[in-house]
């Protein structure tokens, strides 16, 4: 094979990336891949504004459909994003004998049984490492690297605009939620409606790609439990620091046996933890492999040149296998096809873990009995608890740490303390991930 020709879609932030690493980095990528590897189409509905490289205006088209049936391209690079018409762009390009590679998590996601099962049966390949964590090479590393392991535990910070939210709050705890946001969105960290973000579905769609990799278990958004940062109150970010802890927006997963416990919320960690010390729009993935050991991914979880890497890896795996020949060498998410997961996700309320608790209670004689004890009737048992000075409206913040209680008797615990007439409002629950807390 003389050279192989790449087709682009999708000439914004991430794409302009990736012609830029092609261009400066063209002599290196080559000698890796054996034979060059050529740009031979860009496909944009803007074609007019300047992208700050330059490329040849006879490889610009606004023609997606042509790009994916051009019999000369061996690997699309689909970068546009959302559900349609990636989705059919893709499995075009399938069915035309195409490899893919993508960032398109929500996609893959939400689709990601029918577009493997397409790639299967057309004997192509599909690579997603930009997907997840933008530049940090944690899919291959699962996938792959890592593959001798059964994964006791992933507790991962996936989204760098929480991320530097949290981070924010709890570098000045007397902030608010929307006074952070309003920066976030001043900076370019956060979308104009942040909701994808702050309400943890963009975490979610990444940790359901992440599970596919780990336990081979194929699930949707809408099956895992999905809780975002927007309820965050900067009380709760002060009490964390007196208890020694940060919070965090967790993408959690743990075994237990074939079964896996997956969720996505909210958690405190202590400030000594690897993951605490993640800040700002970094993102972080601490995994514990039963051979391995416990390891740490840290690096950039967005932005042009840091995803733009993570694509190329995988034009450059692709490049390779067509220089070989060779399809299909490692399946999308490191299991055949025809394999089917032994267990399943637990439902939330099945978890076992530690829970920070708050309640506003009225000052009176025999408030924390009365909590306590309907806690100590639910099998909750108290590891701490902290009563702050009264506020304004006449009642006493009052904070809980849990020793290690089920999510079933937490919550219906907190729904009976919510209706006495000595507390106002519902409990604010936050999940705890210490190891040393019992």
């Amino acid at each position: 094979m003389k050279e192989v020709s790449i087709g682009l879609i999708g000439f914004g932030t991430v794409g302009t990336g990736v012609v830029k690493i092609l261009q400066e980095n063209r002599d290196i990528l080559d000698a890796r891949v054996g034979v060059p590897v050529r740009l031979k189409r860009i496909a944009d509905l803007d074609l007019q504004t300047d992208r700050g490289v330059n490329v040849e205006r006879s490889i610009l088209t606004t023609d997606a459909w042509g790009l994916v049936r051009d019999p000369e391209i061996s690997v699309v690079v689909e970068l546009i994003g959302g559900y349609e018409p990636a989705k059919s762009l893709i499995l075009e390009a399938f069915r035309n004998g195409k490899h893919v590679v993508t960032a398109n998590k929500a996609l893959l996601a939400e689709h990601g049984p029918e577009i493997f099962g397409a790639a299967y049966k057309a004997g192509a390949d599909i690579a997603f490492e930009a997907a997840v964590a933008g530049g940090i090479p944690i899919l291959r590393s699962l996938r792959e690297g890592l593959v001798a392991n059964r994964f006791e535990k992933v507790l991962a910070i996936l989204n760098g605009t929480c991320n530097f939210i949290l981070t924010a709050m709890d570098t000045n705890p007397r902030v608010s939620f929307d006074e952070v946001l309003r920066e976030a969105q001043a900076l370019g960290y956060a979308e104009a409606d942040p909701s994808l973000d702050i309400d943890g579905i963009d975490s979610a769609h990444k940790l359901v790609l992440v599970l596919g990799l780990t336990h081979g278990i194929r699930v949707p958004v809408k099956s895992l439990h999905v809780e975002g940062i927007r309820n965050i109150d900067p009380f709760d970010v002060r009490m964390a620091h007196e208890f020694s802890y940060k919070i965090k927006l967790l993408a959690v997963i743990k075994s237990h046996g074939d079964d896996v416990d997956a969720r996505l919320h909210p958690t405190l960690l202590p400030e000594n933890h690897p993951l605490a010390r993640v800040d700002g729009v970094f993102n972080g993935i601490y995994l514990r492999g039963d051979m391995v050991g416990e390891q740490l991914f840290y690096g950039r979880g967005a932005g042009c040149e840091p995803t733009a890497s993570a694509v190329i890896g995988d034009v450059i795996e692709m490049a390779r296998g067509v220089a070989r020949g060779e399809v299909g060498r490692v399946p999308p998410l490191g299991y055949p096809e025809t394999w089917k997961a032994p267990g399943r996700v637990k439902q939330i309320s099945e978890i076992n873990t530690n829970y920070y608790l708050r309640i506003h209670a009225m000052d009176r004689p025999g408030v924390l009995s009365k909590v306590s004890g309907i806690m100590s009737e639910h099998d909750i048992s108290i590891h701490s608890v902290v009563q702050k000075v009264r506020q304004s409206s006449g009642t006493v913040p009052v904070v809980f740490l849990t020793h290690r209680a089920k999510e079933a008797d937490i919550q219906t615990a907190c729904e009976r303390i919510s209706r006495l007439e000595i507390v106002e409002g519902a409990p604010v629950v936050i999940r705890i991930e210490d190891e040393t807390l019992d």
